[in-house]
């Protein structure tokens, strides 16, 4: 039998953490990846929920890591809703479809429904999500500007019959938005990588590029 303990995450942890986070990514969804530096970033910003910061080990080693952030839903007569955001999540490549992401989400949805957090809207693969509740931005009316609908834009409500109909406008934290150039110094200092290309990526293009209408 494993282990697993999950917990916040230490901050002598950091670096670690960004190291799962650079190994479950690298080549993923593009040639190389910057989720490491996202991580990195994002604990300094002022929408970073440090409570919902979570870490899970197995057998004693800290094998996965899910981050979260403030974000907000603004309806068409302007009034904001605050919500939250997931990501990165990762999970050490030797270390996946053991259940311990699945443990890691379940535990920090419960931590969020508790400090007050009404629903989790995020980019993701539908087939990664689907199953943890998550259903279309298009069911719950909820869009970017322009009334667009991506078929990535996910949404689980915290709070059953959350949404009533209210056409909501999804607005994500900032702290997201990345300076490439920063993010390739920063990349530097980790254990040389090849870059290169697998079908994933072609994956994520269509899934990231794809509309519900």
């Amino acid at each position: 039998m494993k282990h697993i303990k999950i917990r916040n995450e230490k901050e002598n942890e950091y670096r670690k953490v960004e190291e799962i986070h650079r190994r479950a990514f690298w080549n993923l969804n593009v040639p190389g990846c910057n989720e490491h530096y996202l991580s990195h970033i994002l604990r300094g910003h002022e929408d970073f929920i440090h409570e919902l910061d979570y870490v899970a080990e197995l057998d004693g080693q800290v094998v996965a890591n899910v981050m979260y952030t403030k974000s907000k839903l603004i309806d068409e007569t302007g009034r904001v809703t605050n919500i939250i955001t997931f990501g990165p999540v990762s999970v050490e490549p030797e270390c996946q479809r053991l259940g311990i992401g699945k443990d890691l989400l379940e535990k920090t949805f419960l931590k969020a429904f508790e400090m007050g957090y009404k629903a989790i809207i995020i980019f993701g693969n539908p087939d990664n999500y689907v199953a943890r509740g998550f259903k279309s931005c298009k069911k719950y009316n909820v869009c970017l500007e322009g009334d667009i609908f991506p078929a990535a834009l996910l949404v689980k409500e915290l709070q059953p019959g959350f949404f009533d109909g209210t056409k909501y406008y999804f607005h994500e934290s900032p702290a997201f938005e990345i300076n490439d150039k920063e993010a390739e110094e920063f990349d530097k200092t980790f254990e040389y990588t090849e870059k290169k290309f697998q079908p994933s990526q072609e994956e994520f293009y269509i899934h990231s590029h794809s509309v519900v209408r």
